[in-house]
């Protein structure tokens, strides 16, 4: 689908004017449908704010208002044409520009849905030419606004052959949304003298926020988010595992093929990676959904009180037993018992927990007589196993009995395509678990989660998202910035003692330095790089962003 829109003013018509002027005034030739449809542009009041008849906070303000207008009415579309074609008029009055193109991008190497006005075919191509090289490309892979007030003269862009042939000047260029961008909106030329701006930057990173959503949801089938795990989360209850990304679909198809299983289970993986969610997961997806889900984190319990704690006791049988107790596996009884940190486990606990899975028996403390065991195990630890299978601390027979069925949930550096959601995930938890205003993170804040280290994963990613949700809520600021979530200094440097890379973690480098290459090599151009590495244009971008690379990074 491809659409053309030049607008054409009639003789003696205001740059600025009520909405029935312009319908009246401005007609648009669209070559996909073949007949003149309207073309909207900004309220008059726009006029007066350009005219200077009120102080510069106040013509912000009304330029905002502009656009939250503007972009409300687009609510009502139902049709994608006159949505594009609307949105891009929408903004070519807000920012007072002469011509502009608008796209939405397909799945596909190939441009998807697009609109543009003022824009003669010859430099059409020249604006389309740049969506894999230039000034559009550079917006989407920093997926940030650009604007300069002379393309021509911009040590970024006045090498380009595009900006020497066009001789472009004025230029505002920004993302339609985010990790990655879904289109773009470029802003060529001014309608009065000067160049963009800061004002006219705002309202396009404003325009590009609100308008992907719009696309989204208006329009589903054309923009539809990449999503690993959407056919794998229709047949299990996953909705605690935030992410879309090949690990975590990997991840859920070993959840979906274990959990009917009445089988212990064996979750290992790096602290704060998520195991005690996936173990809730495994535990409603099972057979055993209607029992109980017991949980217990043995590094909590001190050693004299572990067995007890976990197996019960009758009175008498220690100091602190002046009645009878009831331990961890009789209330999990019908259902499943979650062990977290289970090296923790002494090795006379670990002796009877082994009895426990052979026998389906066990002695509460100071019992001659068994009492039955029907419970599944769930056992997590960040520890090596078979390394303290070695090192003589965790008995190699319970070892085997728990590794029946063993699952590693991936570090938050073999999905960092996953940080966005989770971001967004923890930052609306913050706001429901403390009573806060809404807040959202800026594409500042998301790009800096995106380029940072984290050893403890999810949960210091969660933390550092409420801390920073918490203190923009206190500031009274619609937005979550960078600053929020790591103050005013630059992230503290990773430790230059480096332990060994894991095999993920080697896989993803090698991808980071060949795509790093690939794009050097091709000067950056999008559509090169991806044909080199057979890829899709737009998977090209999802690994610009989740790399955190760009001109002069490695």
């Amino acid at each position: 689908m491809t659409l053309f829109a030049e607008p054409r003013l009639e003789p003696g018509a205001a740059p600025f004017a009520t909405l029935d002027t312009i319908r009246s005034g401005y007609r648009v030739s669209v070559q996909s449908i073949g007949h003149a449809l309207p073309f909207p542009c900004c309220p008059a009041t726009c006029d007066d704010a350009r005219m200077g008849s009120a102080s510069p906070d106040v013509n912000h303000l009304r330029l905002e208002r502009d656009l939250y207008l503007g972009l409300l009415n687009l609510n009502d579309r139902t049709s994608l044409e006159p949505f594009l074609r609307e949105a891009l008029g929408l903004m070519l009055g807000v920012a007072g520009a002469s011509q502009g193109y608008l796209e939405i991008f397909s799945e596909r190497d190939e441009p998807g849905w697009w609109t543009a006005a003022g824009i003669s075919d010859d430099e059409l191509d020249v604006i389309r030419s740049m969506v894999s090289r230039g000034i559009i490309a550079e917006a989407i892979a920093s997926e940030a606004a650009v604007v300069t007030p002379s393309a021509l003269l911009d040590p970024r862009f006045r090498d380009l052959g595009s900006v020497r042939r066009s001789r472009i000047e004025a230029v505002l260029c920004a993302p339609i949304g985010s990790a990655p961008p879904v289109g773009v909106l470029y802003l060529q030329g001014r309608t009065a003298p000067g160049s963009f701006s800061e004002e006219d930057l705002a309202c396009a990173e404003m325009f590009g926020r609100h308008l992907a959503p719009l696309v989204h949801r208006l329009f589903p089938s054309v923009r539809e988010e990449p999503d690993a795990t959407r056919s794998i989360r229709q047949k299990l209850q996953a909705s605690e595992i935030v992410g879309r990304s090949a690990a975590i679909e990997r991840l859920l198809r070993e959840v979906a093929l274990i959990a009917p299983l009445d089988v212990s289970v064996l979750l290992t993986g790096d602290t704060g990676t998520g195991k005690s969610h996936l173990a809730r997961v495994i535990h409603v997806n099972g057979a055993r959904r209607q029992g109980p889900l017991v949980e217990l984190n043995c590094a909590t319990i001190p050693e004299p009180l572990m067995e007890s704690e976990l197996f019960g006791a009758m009175p008498g049988a220690h100091s602190t037993a002046s009645h009878r107790m009831e331990g961890r596996i009789a209330a999990a009884e019908g259902g499943t018992l979650v062990l977290d940190e289970i090296t923790e486990l002494s090795v006379s606990a670990q002796a009877k927990l082994l009895q426990v899975l052979q026998t389906k028996e066990y002695y509460p403390l100071g019992s001659s007589r068994p009492r039955s065991a029907d419970v599944r195990l769930i056992a997590a630890t960040n520890v090596d196993l078979r390394t303290a299978v070695e090192e003589k601390r965790f008995r190699e027979d319970l070892y085997y009995r728990l590794a029946v069925m063993p699952i590693r949930l991936p570090t938050l550096a073999e999905r960092r395509e996953d940080i966005e959601l989770l971001a967004r995930h923890f930052c609306e938890l913050a706001q429901r678990r403390h009573g806060l205003r809404h807040v959202d993170l800026s594409l500042g804040a998301l790009r800096a989660l995106r380029q940072a280290p984290y050893r403890g994963n999810l949960r210091e990613l969660g933390h550092i998202v409420e801390a920073g949700t918490i203190r923009a809520a206190a500031q009274d600021v619609p937005q979550v910035e960078a600053a929020h979530l790591f103050g005013t200094g630059e992230l503290a440097p990773a430790s230059t003692e480096r332990a060994p890379l894991t095999f993920q973690e080697e896989t993803r480098r090698f991808q980071s330095e060949l795509l790093q290459s690939t794009l050097e090599a091709t000067g950056y151009n999008i559509a090169a790089t991806a044909r080199r590495l057979d890829l899709t244009r737009s998977h090209v971008y999802n690994l610009i962003r989740a790399f955190g690379l760009g001109r002069g990074r490695s």
